[in-house]
C-alpha cells in the first residue's frame, strides 16, 4: 500500500506509533521515526533495518518546532523526499473536573497535541509541496467529536487538531496533498495501560460508549493511518475517519 513512500511518524517510541513504523516498514515504506526517547527509537530502527526494512531515527519534542524541523530534513536528506506524516504524538491526563485541572496540565496537554500537530504541519508541508504531494494524517480522538468523559482540555485539545486538518486539506488540496484524522477511541498503548494499572475499574469505563466493548489494538489504529497514507485513499481528505469501536456511532 506505500510501496516506495517516505514517511514520518511522530511518536513513534510506544503504542500506536510504534505499531505504525512496524507495518509501514512491512509494507514497503521508509520510516522516519520521531519520539522523545532516544533508545526506544534506535532499539525499533535496528528491529526494522534487522528485518530488511527501511528506517532511520530523529529523536525530539513535537512541542518544539526545530526539533519537528530536524525530523523532516533527515527525512528528505536520507530518502529524498517526504511522502507521507503520521502525526500520531499525544499526551492526556485523566480523572480530574475543569475546574481542578492546573495550567501546567492545561498547558501540556495543548502544547502537545495541537501544538505538536501545528509544528508538524508547517514542517512537513513544504517538503510536500516541492514534490507535487503527500499525505498527512493526524491522530485525534472520540473526544475530538463528543465530550467522553476525558479531561476537558483533551477534548478541546482533539477538537482543535481536526479543525487544523480540515483547514490544512482545504489550503493545500489542489496543491497535491491529502490531510486526514484519525478519530481513535481506547488503544491499549503504554499511556492508557499505566492509568488502567492504577485504576482498574476505568477500562470498563472507557469502552461502555463502545458497540465493540473492548479496546483496539494498537496495530489496529496503525492499519487505518496505513490506507490514509496510501494512494488506495487517493480521493479521501479533509475526513475524521473514526477507528473507534462504534463509539461515534451511537
Amino acid at each position: 500500500m506505500v510501496e516506495g513512500k517516505v514517511v514520518m511518524i511522530t511518536g513513534a517510541s510506544s503504542g500506536i506509533g510504534a505499531a505504525a513504523a512496524r507495518l509501514f516498514a512491512a509494507e514497503g515504506a521508509a520510516v522516519v521515526l520521531m519520539a522523545r526517547r532516544e533508545d526506544r527509537l534506535a532499539a525499533l530502527v535496528e528491529e526494522i533495518t534487522g528485518a530488511g526494512g527501511r528506517a532511520v531515527a530523529s529523536a525530539g519534542d513535537v512541542v518544539r518546532g526545530a526539533d519537528v524541523a530536524r525530523a523532516v530534513d533527515r527525512a528528505v536528506e536520507t530518502f529524498g523526499r517526504l511522502d507521507g506524516a503520521f502525526n500520531n504524538a499525544g499526551w492526556a491526563s485523566a480523572g480530574a473536573d475543569l475546574h481542578e485541572v492546573d495550567d501546567e496540565v492545561y498547558d501540556r496537554i495543548m502544547d502537545v497535541n495541537v501544538r505538536g500537530v501545528w509544528n508538524c504541519l508547517r514542517h512537513q508541508i513544504p517538503a510536500m509541496l516541492a514534490t507535487g504531494s503527500g499525505a498527512i494524517v493526524n491522530t485525534s480522538s472520540s473526544a475530538g467529536v463528543v465530550a467522553t468523559g476525558a479531561v476537558a482540555p483533551y477534548v478541546a485539545a482533539k477538537h482543535a487538531v481536526l479543525g487544523l486538518t480540515k483547514a490544512a486539506a482545504a489550503e493545500y488540496g489542489a496543491r497535491g496533498i491529502r490531510v486526514n484524522a484519525l478519530v481513535v477511541a481506547s488503544t491499549r498503548t503504554e499511556l492508557l495501560e499505566g492509568v488502567i494499572a492504577e485504576t482498574p475499574a476505568l477500562e470498563e469505563v472507557f469502552v461502555a460508549r463502545q458497540i465493540q466493548r473492548r479496546m483496539a489494538d494498537p496495530v489496529e489504529v496503525a492499519q487505518g493511518a496505513l490506507w490514509l497514507c496510501s494512494d488506495r485513499a487517493s480521493f479521501v481528505t479533509g475526513s475524521a475517519v473514526a477507528t473507534d469501536g462504534g463509539l461515534t456511532a451511537i
